[in-house]
């Protein structure tokens, strides 16, 4: 069969990112200009500067993509643009720019899941081996999915309140580290021992999760350490937050591939590019006989080249979208 070649765009939040990939596994050229310089010094993403910010840069971005590509827009077989979920202004930003591109070079425009396009991270440069156990892993989400094929989903559990991406940012600003919070505490942690006992975020045999309790107990912690005069021992508070949070992940990772015999498993989201997290899911999937997959660090946070490893089951499929797409804010996977 003939090379098919998706142009991607991804816009959801802060990172203004477009890609093309070849077959859906392929990448030929990627661009990711981050705005988190920007953010840190607000404490996090503001949404009118982020959307105003995608709307300088999404054609330099397009540019500097088909340079390293050499190819040009009419080369390619497919748009492909994030529609959920995320900051709305951002999403409208990509979306609008794919509906241009798709409308003038008469290019079908096929509509991507973010979530689902941090799943087929893992299916770059790689492929996908069926039925797999999926632990997706975000600043908005927390989940255990079952994939029996491309785009054929059933989930077993989410978060119930707040997911462990965000559980991460809440308690690195507690623990008065910059964003992004989640990188920060990883390597904090890294000078600590667990040594503070902390409650268990959700102590059953289902496969839903639970961070909201762990995060207020560690704020209130932290306020009553300070308001009796005593020094909080940070590195270790960041080792026991990190031991406890992807304890739970590991433990009802170990549950869902025991009770479901399934025997590959990947993870997906930003919270994959963490090395605590990658090792211990390892020890999870090999007590398992499982073989894991998760992305190259630099595919694990927002970036086009996931969206269009998604969209190529979808334009196998010919399921494209027409002019009347619009940005959706939350989503999940199924």
């Amino acid at each position: 069969m003939k090379d098919k070649y998706i142009l991607a765009i991804e816009t959801s939040c802060d990172e203004t990112s477009i890609a093309i990939v070849k077959n859906g596994h392929d990448v030929v050229a990627i661009t990711i200009l981050t705005q988190m310089d920007t953010h840190a010094k607000f404490g996090g993403v503001v949404p009118e500067i982020a959307s105003r910010m995608h709307t300088e840069n999404i054609t330099l971005v397009l540019e500097d993509t088909l340079n390293k590509a050499g190819m040009q827009v009419s080369d390619v077989d497919a748009i492909a643009v994030t529609y959920k979920p995320g900051l709305l202004g951002s999403l409208l930003v990509g979306i609008e720019f794919a509906k241009v591109l798709s409308y003038v070079y008469n290019k079908p425009l096929i509509k991507v899941n973010h979530l689902i396009g941090h799943i087929y991270a893992n299916a770059i440069d790689n492929k996908l081996k069926f039925p797999l156990l999926a632990l997706v892993v975000s600043g908005g989400h927390t989940e255990l999915v079952i994939m029996k094929d491309d785009y054929d989903f059933e989930l077993l559990g989410s978060t119930l309140d707040d997911a462990i991406g965000e559980a991460y940012d809440k308690v690195a600003r507690i623990l008065g580290i910059p964003y992004p919070g989640g990188p920060g505490i990883e390597k904090l942690a890294l000078e600590g021992t667990p040594s503070y006992d902390l409650p268990k975020p959700v102590l059953d045999n289902t496969y839903n999760f639970s961070y909201s309790g762990l995060k207020s107990y560690i704020i209130n912690l932290v306020h009553n350490e300070k308001q009796r005069g005593n020094k909080i021992r940070q590195a270790d508070l960041a080792a026991s937050f990190q031991k406890t949070a992807v304890d739970e992940l590991s433990r009802k990772t170990d549950l869902a591939l025991k009770n479901t015999g399934i025997k590959n498993v990947i993870v997906a989201g930003g919270v994959s590019a963490n090395k605590y997290l990658r090792s211990e899911i390892q020890k999870v999937a090999n007590a398992n006989n499982a073989l894991l997959s998760i992305p190259e660090f630099k595919y694990c946070t927002d970036n086009a080249a996931m969206i269009g490893a998604a969209a190529y089951p979808l334009y196998l499929k010919q399921d494209f979208a027409d002019y009347s797409l619009n940005a959706e804010s939350s989503a999940n996977i199924c």
